[in-house]
């Protein structure tokens, strides 16, 4: 029996992905070798959690060598490759992906593109819709918004709640308060 994909939760078909192809030509193993990608380009908030921490255990010769370089597979084509709709639902991939759309470097313009060509840009715009609203004054997120298509806002509870995509405080100095940070790559992503 096959996984269920992103696709099959949001409704709609997948397709013959000409980006995931690229990266199984660079040797990584879809999806696992994505997400370990993202995690050597800085996602280290998420280098402990979901499904990485078996892949860690079950690869470690690997993970200690930069698989993809940026030259080769950009932070665009990672971002739209984590959020592609044809590889195995998982909520740690959709966050991995948001994380790396928010790579300072990168171009909103490639994003959409990529997005619209892998047919992944219902996920990208609601990842921005939702990096919109966390952080109001990045115009990154109003320039991706910009850049992709309208399209209906996917099934509730298909994607992750926009609480998943940041790191958020209950308490600070100045007392009980809700600050919320979006989670990037640490590191710049773009070696």
């Amino acid at each position: 029996m096959k996984p269920e994909t992103l696709a099959h939760r949001l409704g709609t078909t997948t397709h013959v992905s000409p980006l995931l192809m690229k990266a199984r030509r660079l040797g990584l193993r879809v999806p696992e070798d994505l997400e370990r990608l993202a995690v050597q380009r800085g996602c280290d908030y998420y280098a402990g959690g979901g499904d990485l921490t078996t892949v860690a255990r079950e690869a470690a010769p690997a993970a200690s060598t930069m698989m993809a370089d940026p030259a080769s597979f950009s932070n665009e084509e990672l971002a739209v490759a984590l959020l592609s709709i044809g590889l195995p639902y998982s909520q740690h991939r959709v966050r991995l992906g948001a994380a790396m759309l928010a790579v300072g470097s990168n171009s909103a313009r490639k994003l959409a593109q990529a997005a619209i060509h892998e047919r992944c840009e219902t996920v990208v715009r609601y990842i921005a819709l939702c990096g919109s609203r966390v952080e109001p004054e990045n115009t990154f997120w109003d320039e991706l918004l910009r850049e992709l298509p309208e399209r209906p806002m996917p099934p509730v509870d298909t994607l992750p709640h926009i609480t998943r995509f940041v790191a958020m405080t209950g308490f600070t100095r100045r007392g009980r308060e809700t600050i919320m940070q979006w989670i990037r790559p640490v590191r710049n992503a773009a070696a």
